[in-house]
């Protein structure tokens, strides 16, 4: 089962997002994110806007990042609450992911350390909501075409999911998935991750 956060309370969140054409294994050109990393570079924002306020990391965020371009896919799960000696810009983060690039997959269901608050397994996104799932997070996927986030009460355990540069498709997988948007303007990855953040964190008294 995927490593939990301390669910403390209804404003805690999880993120998901796909990176269809970024290899899980292999050599990263730090000089050159978008082509040789397959978008990494959207990926590497993502993790940023997840995670990372002004002097500070959230505490209560994780992001999940899929790495699918080609062979056994590959998961990258930060912790918030755990991670250490990640510096918020594109080149650190992405240098994680250069290491981490040239280890074994794990299978799936075997969490490897590759540093704290780092984690990594074997499996794709559909492996993810299925645990997702099983700890009873309710799971949205961020769409433009969706449900307005006015309509949706997002209390308890949320999990939001999003894709790279290439729209989502999970199709039906036998669970329940609502499907949110935050707006008719197709917004990029990160920019939705900071708008839920910003929806979310409206919510303390």
């Amino acid at each position: 089962m995927i490593p939990s956060l301390a669910w403390g309370d209804s404003l805690d969140r999880r993120f998901a997002i796909v990176g269809n054409r970024t290899p899980s294994r292999g050599k990263l050109n730090l000089n050159d994110l978008p082509g040789s990393g397959g978008r990494m570079d959207v990926l590497v924002r993502a993790v940023n806007s997840a995670l990372f306020i002004s002097h500070g990391i959230r505490k209560n965020s994780q992001i999940v990042v899929h790495l699918m371009g080609g062979g056994l896919p590959r998961r990258v799960f930060f912790d918030g609450c755990e991670l250490r000696g990640v510096r918020p810009d594109e080149r650190s983060i992405a240098g994680h992911f250069k290491s981490l690039m040239k280890t074994p997959i794990p299978p799936i269901g075997h969490f490897t350390e590759v540093s704290r608050g780092i984690r990594q397994s074997g499996g794709d996104i559909f492996q993810t909501l299925k645990e997702w799932d099983l700890e009873g997070i309710d799971c949205y996927a961020l769409d433009a075409k969706g449900s307005a986030f006015e309509s949706v009460n997002l209390t308890g355990k949320c999990g939001f999911v999003l894709s790279d540069d290439l729209e989502l498709e999970l199709g039906d997988i036998g669970i329940h998935i609502g499907s949110l948007s935050l707006g008719e303007t197709w917004l990029q990855g990160h920019s939705c991750i900071s708008v839920m953040h910003h929806i979310l964190d409206s919510q303390i008294q």
